[in-house]
């Protein structure tokens, strides 16, 4: 019993001890296992994602800057060699340029070596190390083969190279324009050509590449500064049959005073012998600056608040009204035109062009595919202006029409007391009136275009629409009380009252 016991035991303990070696080899055949995958992992990690770039990646073979191998070089050392090489061949080489007439010499002494070339660099070295091993390797054979060559243009390696040849540049060119019109309004030939002129403009994207070319020879060069000519186009004798008289207006000062009649002659000649290009815009105020003393403007009656007071530059308005309607009739683009609070004698309703300082003008913009020139005339009896510019269509005509709408019913007198005697000389006593001013009715109004062809009318279009207010009329009594047994004539002065029906 004891014997079978013992054997028992020693079996249990040989058994424990293989389970336990059969544990060791699977544990150490696991660990072996674990292992290579993780190498393997790693090792295609590298060969798929490649290595990070760093300041041991070397440059490809077959390399070069602006001919300059760097095969085989970190990023430092080719800086250094492209620093050190370029700075030193550019000292010693000469360029010359020529327009066949003139030569200028670049001499690389002249100007400072800055070497912008990290960025190029930085550029060369990722090339094709952002692929998998498999990929890189046939980027590399590629350039093994063809090469890897980048050239910096020589702008960002000199400085003050680039501002040289752009000085050149401009002695060699050549303005160009076209035949061109002259305008003089005092002339009996008003309109005369001048001649066209050829132009020449430097091809710059040729010459920098030949200036990069001509600094990586290393030689001394001379270089041809490409040019291109330019040659007028349009025929001046045809454009200049082209141009007539596209309109004219004029109004009526003959019974100004001498002050008025200058306010609007000076106005006018700040537009005579104008030219307006196609497009250009025109402010009358810009035009005529501040109606001052100084600019040689008087004092005449001017409209403030539907009543006429003394001011200076009075009339001023005449001559904006007569270059309004005139544009108009040419058939220009008013950008800005505003009325009157009372109707203008000298034009019908909705044709005025009241300006003032600050908050009314005139805008005009030259609409045609043509200059417009400006011709104003005044004389004693009336202000006109003429514009020309390319004729209108055979048979084409404008006019315009202005149509009363309906007139609104003034307010009647009202009777003011002269309290400050400013009257005086007019008025004295209770009951005794002067007239100031008579009620005038409103209006409201339109203005239109009219378009012809062959004495036809073919289209209007409504430019404005006006209100001129209607204006109270104003009596002024006097102040003082009559003395006793006093009495007043009649001085005819009668009252109006407020208008019902008009």
């Amino acid at each position: 019993m004891k014997n079978n016991l013992k054997q028992t035991s020693t079996a249990a303990k040989t058994s424990a001890e293989q389970n336990k070696n059969q544990n060791k080899k699977a544990a150490a055949l696991w660990l072996f296992a674990v292992s290579f995958i993780a190498v393997g992992l790693l090792l295609f990690c590298q060969l798929y994602f490649g290595n990070p770039i760093g300041e041991e990646t070397t440059f490809y073979q077959n390399t070069s800057v602006n001919g300059i191998d760097i095969s085989g070089l970190n990023k430092q050392q080719a800086t250094q060699l492209v620093d050190t090489t370029l700075a030193n061949e550019m000292a010693n080489t000469t360029i010359v340029l020529t327009d066949g007439e003139h030569s200028w010499q670049l001499c690389g002494k002249d100007f400072e070596y800055v070497g912008n070339i990290e960025n190029p660099l930085s550029e060369l070295l990722n090339y094709g190390r952002e692929g998998n091993f498999f990929e890189k390797k046939k980027i590399e054979k590629q350039i093994k083969q063809q090469g890897l060559k980048v050239e910096i243009p020589y702008e960002n390696l000199f400085g003050g190279m680039k501002e040289k040849v752009n000085e050149i540049c401009q002695e060699v060119e050549k303005t160009y324009h076209e035949c061109q019109i002259k305008f003089d309004p005092n002339k009996a030939q008003m309109f005369t050509l001048s001649k066209g002129q050829t132009g020449k403009v430097v091809d710059r994207e040729k010459l920098s590449s030949a200036l990069d070319k001509a600094i990586s020879s290393k030689n001394a060069r001379e270089i041809e500064i490409p040019l291109a000519e330019i040659v007028p186009e349009n025929n001046g004798e045809e454009l200049l049959k082209q141009i007539g008289k596209r309109s004219q207006f004029a109004t009526s000062y003959a019974t100004s005073s001498t002050k008025r009649k200058n306010n609007i002659k000076k106005a006018l000649e700040c537009f005579n012998g104008m030219t307006v290009l196609p497009g250009e815009t025109v402010s009358f105020n810009q035009t005529t600056g501040p109606r001052t003393k100084e600019n040689g403007y008087e004092n005449a009656n001017i409209i403030v608040g539907g009543n006429y007071v003394p001011g200076t530059g009075g009339g001023v308005c005449q001559a904006s009204t007569t270059l309004y309607n005139a544009l108009l009739l040419a058939d220009m683009e008013i950008e800005s035109v505003c009325h009157h609070s009372l109707p203008a004698s000298y034009v019908p309703l909705s044709f005025d062009a009241m300006v003032s300082e600050g908050y009314a003008d005139l805008v005009f913009k030259n609409s045609s595919d043509c200059p417009i020139f400006i011709k104003t005339i005044c004389d004693d009896q009336k202000a006109t202006v003429e514009i020309y510019g390319k004729n209108f269509e055979k048979g084409k005509e404008i006019k315009t029409r202005s149509e009363l709408v309906r007139t609104i019913a003034h307010g009647g007198d009202k009777i003011i007391s002269d309290k400050e005697g400013k009257y005086s000389n007019q008025v004295l006593y209770k009951g005794e009136y002067f007239r100031l001013k008579y009620p005038k009715q409103g209006y409201e109004s339109k203005g239109f275009l009219q378009y012809f062809e062959n004495g036809i009318l073919v289209e209007e279009k409504e430019i404005r629409h006006d209100h001129y207010q209607p204006q109270t009329g104003i009596i002024i009594e006097g102040t003082e009380d009559l003395g006793e047994g006093m009495s007043l004539p009649d001085n005819g002065v009668k009252f109006i009252p407020p208008q019902k029906n008009v």
